[in-house]
C-alpha cells in the first residue's frame, strides 16, 4: 500500500517566516483563462469547466474570465461569449497559436483542465506545446491520475507537472499517485474537491411529478452512457428488488457518450433495453436519452430516493456524478472505485462489489426497508458536501492562484522558453535608436507605449524629456570622442530642451511635469524629482555640449531654476540636482552659488545617512524605494569633486550595502528592489515589479565608484546590473529588445512587461552609453 502524504488543502495557510526572504503579498489574478472543454459540448469536462467558470465569475466577477475549449469536430460548437478561442484537437499549430493568443492578451493565470483523452497527440501530448509557450503561471486540475500509466502517459503527466506551478486534485488518492508514481512533491499539490451545486435538502417527492413517477421509489443513474458504467448490473438486480418493492423504478438519464456514439452507435443502450425486456423489468426501467443540462440534472437527482453508480472498474479517481449526488444529500450505492471509496467513507454511502447484481439488490432492499438508515445516510452526505459547493470550490481555486502569485514573487520561475534561449551577456549590443525616435515627436518624447506603439493618451513628462536631454548630449559627446569629428547635433536635443523651457514656471521657479497630448499642463508645479531631473539635464548640456545655442538656453534656465533646489525635501531630488550641478561645475568651476548649493545638498544627504544608519541598515532612509543608487552616486560625485574623503567613503559604504542587498543569494545576479512594497527597514523585501530605472542607476553609481577607486570589483558590479537588461535576471528574460532598440517596462513575477515606455528605453540607452564610455577597448568586455 502506498503511503499518502497529504496534499495542501485549499484553505489559506501561513508561510513560515523562515522561508520568506522577499516581500510577497499574494494577490488575485485579474485575467484568467481556463482551458478545457465547455458546454454545449457533451462531456463531463465541459460541464465541470462551465460550472467552475460560472462559480468563479459569481464569486469574483465575470470580467476576469475567459475559456478556451477543445473542439473534437471540424465544425466546433456554438459556444457562449466567454469562449474567446477554441483549439482544434488534433492540430498542433492550433495549440501554438493559442499560447501566443494568451500571451499577447496579457492573461496572468492559466487554469488547465486536464484529461488525457481531450487533447490531440499520443496521450494528449499536444497540450504540452501550448504549455511550453506560455509566459504566465499555470495551475492544472487533474481529472485523471493513473496508477499504471504507459510510457506516453507518464511522459505527458511528468511534463505537465513540471510546467505547472501548482496541481489541483479532487481526491486523496490522486495526490498519493502524483507523489509516489510521478514524484511530485506534496507542497505543489492542492486538494480542492469536485464542485457541486448548493441545493436544499429536499424530500425526493418534490420533483417526482416532473418525470411522472409520483408514488414510486426512484433509483437513478445519470451521466453519459458507455459500457464501463455497469448499468446492466442494476437492471439484473431489479427482479429481486421488485419482488420486495413493486413500486420501484430505475431511471437512466443521459445521452450516449458522443465518441462512443460515433464509433459504435447506440449499441450499449440497445443492449440495456433488450436486457430489461429479457429479465422482465422493461416497464420499470425508464431511459431519458438526452444530454442532461445542469438545470435538469438538479431535478433528476432531486427525484431520486437512491442514487447508484455501478461502475465496472476501480480506476476512477474522480466522478462528477457521484459528487453531485452527494451534494444533493442522496442515499448512494456504489461499486468501490477509487473516488467512491473516499467520498462514501464514514457511512455517507454504501459500497457493493463490482459486477455483483445480487449485492446491489440486497443493499437497495435494505435501504428501502429501513427509511431511518437511508435518511441518516442522506444527512451525513449532505453535511459533508457543504464544503464542496461551487462557491467554496471557487474560493479554493482562487486561493491556489493567489498562492502561485505569492510563490512567484518569493521564488521567481524561469519560463520554459527561456531555459534554452541564448542570452548575449557580457557584451555591449549595438546602439539602436529606432524605438526612441518612434516615441519622439515635435513636442518631445512621449511618456508611455502600448507594446511598441506610443501611447498618446498618456502625454509627456518633464522627467522623461530631461532624461532624453541627458542621453542625447551624452550620445553627442561619445560620438565626437570616438570619431574625432564635430558631430551633427540631433534635433531632439533642441526639442527636449524646448520642452523643459516650456515646462518652467517662472512664478515659482519650478518645472511642471505632466503635459497632455492636447498640449495642456495638468499642474502648476511638478514633483520634486522632476525638478531635480530637469536640473540634471540642464547641467549636462552645460557640462558637455559644445553647441552654443543649446548652452545659452540651458544656462539661462539653469540659473532661474537652481534657487528652488534649496527648498526641495526629497533626497532623490537632491541627488539628481547634485548630478546636474557637478556637470555644470565641470565647465564653470568658479560659480560660488552653485558650489554652495552642492555643499548644502551633499551635507543634507550625509546628515540623513548618519541619522538613519545602523550596523544592519546602512542607508540614507528607513526604506529602499526607487532610484536608490542615485543617492550614493551623488555623494561619490560631490565628495570626489570636493576632495571630501568622508563623503566618498560614505558613498562607497552605502553603495556596497545596496549592491549586496540587490543580489540574488542563490545565483548571484542583480535583483533590484521591487516596486510592489519596496523594502522597509525591519520588514520583507519586495522582489517585484523590477524596474529598468534601478538597473540604470546601479550601472551609473558602480561606474562612478570604479572611476574613483580604480577597483575592478565596481566594474564587475556595473556589468551585473547591465546584464539584467540582457536577461541575467530572475526570469532569464531580456528586457532590451534588439529588434526595436527599446526596453521593456520591467519584470513582473511571471513575465516581462511588454510595453516599451520612455523611462525604460532611456534607462537602457543611458546605461549602454555609460558602459561604452569606459574608453579602453578591453573594458568593453566584462572583467574575468
Amino acid at each position: 500500500m502506498l503511503e499518502v502524504v497529504a496534499p495542501r488543502l485549499f484553505v489559506e495557510e501561513d508561510t513560515p517566516a523562515a522561508t520568506r526572504r522577499f516581500h510577497c503579498k499574494p494577490s488575485l489574478p485579474s485575467r484568467i483563462a481556463v482551458i478545457g472543454n465547455y458546454l454545449p459540448r457533451q462531456c463531463g469536462i465541459a460541464t465541470f469547466t462551465t460550472d467552475l467558470c460560472s462559480a468563479i465569475s459569481a464569486e469574483y466577477g465575470a470580467a476576469r474570465l475567459q475559456a478556451l475549449p477543445v473542439n473534437d469536430t471540424p465544425q466546433g460548437y456554438d459556444y457562449p461569449a466567454r469562449v474567446r478561442w477554441s483549439l482544434a484537437q488534433d492540430d498542433l499549430t492550433s495549440y501554438q497559436a493559442a499560447a501566443e493568443f494568451l500571451n499577447f492578451n496579457n492573461i496572468d493565470m492559466v487554469c488547465l483542465q486536464h484529461e488525457y483523452g481531450i487533447f490531440g497527440g499520443p496521450a494528449g501530448s499536444h497540450i504540452l506545446e501550448l504549455l511550453r509557450g506560455l509566459k504566465m503561471p499555470v495551475v492544472t486540475t487533474l481529472h485523471t491520475v493513473l496508477r499504471e500509466p504507459n510510457p506516453d502517459q507518464r511522459m505527458v503527466m511528468t511534463e505537465i507537472a513540471e510546467l505547472s506551478d501548482r496541481l489541483i486534485v479532487m481526491s486523496e488518492l490522486s495526490s498519493q499517485f502524483l507523489q509516489e508514481i510521478f514524484k511530485v512533491p506534496s507542497s505543489k499539490i492542492d486538494m480542492v474537491p469536485h464542485g457541486v451545486p448548493d441545493l436544499p435538502f429536499l424530500d425526493p417527492n418534490f420533483y417526482k411529478d416532473r418525470f411522472g413517477v409520483e408514488g414510486k421509489a426512484v433509483l437513478l443513474t445519470f451521466g453519459l452512457l458507455s459500457p464501463n458504467k455497469g448499468i446492466e448490473n442494476v437492471i439484473q438486480a431489479l427482479p429481486d428488488i421488485l419482488s420486495r418493492h413493486k413500486n420501484v423504478v430505475y431511471m437512466v438519464a443521459g445521452a450516449t457518450h458522443p465518441h462512443i456514439l460515433r464509433r459504435e452507435g447506440d449499441q450499449y443502450r440497445d443492449y440495456l433495453q433488450a436486457l430489461a425486456k429479457q429479465v422482465g423489468v422493461e416497464s420499470s426501467v425508464i431511459f431519458h436519452n438526452r444530454f442532461v443540462s445542469p438545470e435538469e440534472m438538479i431535478e433528476f437527482i432531486g427525484a431520486a430516493d437512491i442514487y447508484i453508480t455501478p461502475y465496472r472498474h476501480e480506476e476512477q479517481v474522480v466522478s462528477g456524478t457521484l459528487a453531485y449526488a452527494l451534494g444533493a444529500g442522496k442515499a448512494i450505492i456504489s461499486t468501490p472505485y477509487w473516488h467512491a471509496i473516499e467520498l462514501l467513507d464514514d457511512r455517507r454511502g454504501a459500497l457493493v462489489p463490482f459486477q455483483n447484481p445480487g449485492a446491489i439488490a440486497q443493499k437497495t432492499i435494505e435501504l428501502l426497508d429501513t427509511p431511518a438508515i437511508r435518511h441518516a445516510m442522506r444527512k451525513r452526505a449532505y453535511l459533508f458536501a457543504r464544503e464542496m459547493v461551487w462557491k467554496r470550490v471557487a474560493q479554493g481555486y482562487m486561493g491556489s492562484f493567489a498562492r502561485v502569485r505569492g510563490d512567484r514573487m518569493a521564488n521567481p520561475r524561469v519560463q520554459f522558453s527561456s531555459c534554452s534561449a541564448t542570452k548575449a551577456l557580457n557584451r555591449l549590443p549595438e546602439l539602436k535608436l529606432d524605438h526612441l525616435n518612434k516615441l519622439t515627436n515635435d513636442t518631445g518624447i512621449m511618456q508611455h507605449a502600448i507594446f511598441t506603439i506610443p501611447n498618446s493618451g498618456e502625454g509627456y513628462t518633464t522627467d522623461d524629456n530631461a532624461r532624453a536631454l541627458v542621453f542625447t548630449v551624452l550620445l553627442d559627446q561619445l560620438q565626437e570622442n570616438q570619431s574625432g569629428a564635430a558631430p551633427q547635433i540631433p534635433d531632439s536635443s533642441y526639442r527636449h530642451l524646448a520642452f523643459l523651457e516650456h515646462a518652467f514656471n517662472p512664478e515659482n521657479g519650478r518645472f511642471r511635469n505632466f503635459f497632455g497630448y492636447d498640449r495642456r499642463w495638468n499642474e502648476a508645479q511638478g514633483s520634486e524629482d522632476s525638478q531635480g531631473r530637469a536640473l540634471w539635464g540642464l547641467g549636462t548640456v552645460l557640462g558637455r555640449s559644445k553647441d552654443q545655442g543649446l548652452r545659452g538656453a540651458a544656462g539661462r534656465l539653469f540659473e532661474f531654476s537652481l534657487p528652488a533646489a534649496m527648498k526641495l525635501t526629497s533626497p532623490r531630488a537632491w541627488a539628481y540636482t547634485l548630478l546636474g550641478i557637478q556637470e555644470y561645475l565641470g565647465s564653470y568651476p568658479g560659480d560660488r552659488d552653485a558650489q554652495k548649493v552642492r555643499s548644502a545638498l551633499a551635507l543634507r544627504l550625509l546628515e540623513m545617512y548618519d541619522s538613519v544608519r545602523t550596523p544592519d541598515w546602512i542607508w540614507f532612509e528607513n526604506i529602499l524605494a526607487y532610484g536608490n543608487a542615485r543617492l550614493p552616486q551623488a555623494l561619490l560625485i560631490a565628495g570626489s569633486a570636493c576632495s571630501d574623503d568622508r563623503m566618498v567613503s560614505t558613498g562607497l559604504e552605502a553603495l556596497d550595502w545596496l549592491v549586496k542587498t540587490q543580489r540574488c543569494e542563490a545565483k548571484g545576479h542583480f535583483v533590484p528592489i521591487g516596486s510592489q512594497g519596496f523594502y522597509r527597514q525591519g520588514e520583507e523585501k519586495a522582489r517585484f515589479d523590477q524596474q529598468p530605472i534601478e538597473a540604470a542607476g546601479a550601472v551609473s553609481a558602480c561606474l562612478e565608484a570604479y572611476r574613483i577607486t580604480g577597483d575592478d570589483r565596481w566594474r564587475t558590479e556595473a556589468w551585473a546590473a547591465f546584464n539584467w537588461f540582457l536577461g541575467e535576471n530572475d526570469l532569464q528574460l531580456p528586457l532590451y529588445d534588439s529588434a526595436t532598440g527599446g526596453c521593456r517596462d520591467g519584470l513582473h513575477p511571471d513575465r516581462a512587461n511588454e510595453n516599451q515606455g520612455a523611462e525604460s528605453t532611456l534607462s537602457f540607452l543611458m546605461s549602454l552609453l555609460e558602459m561604452r564610455s569606459l574608453q579602453e577597448p578591453e573594458q568593453l568586455e566584462m572583467p574575468q
